[in-house]
């Protein structure tokens, strides 16, 4: 005929079976580990550095926002900062869009060289 007879596989003993369950959990285990240590880890640590930056600014620090606008903080509130764009043009911003808070008198490169 063209069907061939199966054979059942003979069962593991009852230790093996429970050995065998653990070394199925032990490589999901081991991306969750990985994941862990390079990306979740990472990410927070970063975010607690920019909550700690966020708290730390005051009057006169140089701030780049989310959008790019560097400026110079004029006053501080709770959530908001005030930011001085340009001579005389004051902005509103939420602390939480501030991505980077240079320090006072720190020198900004400048891209353009005059010949």
């Amino acid at each position: 005929m063209l069907i061939s007879t199966a054979y059942a596989q003979t069962a593991t003993g009852a230790a093996g079976g429970a050995g065998g369950a653990f070394m199925q959990l032990l490589p999901l285990l081991a991306i969750f580990v990985i994941f862990y240590f390079l990306l979740i880890r990472p990410q927070q640590k970063r975010m607690k550095q920019h909550k700690e930056m966020i708290g730390a600014v005051k009057r006169g620090d140089t701030v780049v926002t989310a959008g790019g606008m560097i400026g110079k903080v004029v006053r501080v509130a709770d959530d908001e900062v005030q930011v001085e764009v340009a001579d005389g043009v004051r902005v509103r911003v939420v602390k939480g869009t501030l991505s980077d808070v240079r320090a006072k008198g720190e020198p900004v490169a400048n891209d353009t060289d005059d010949k």
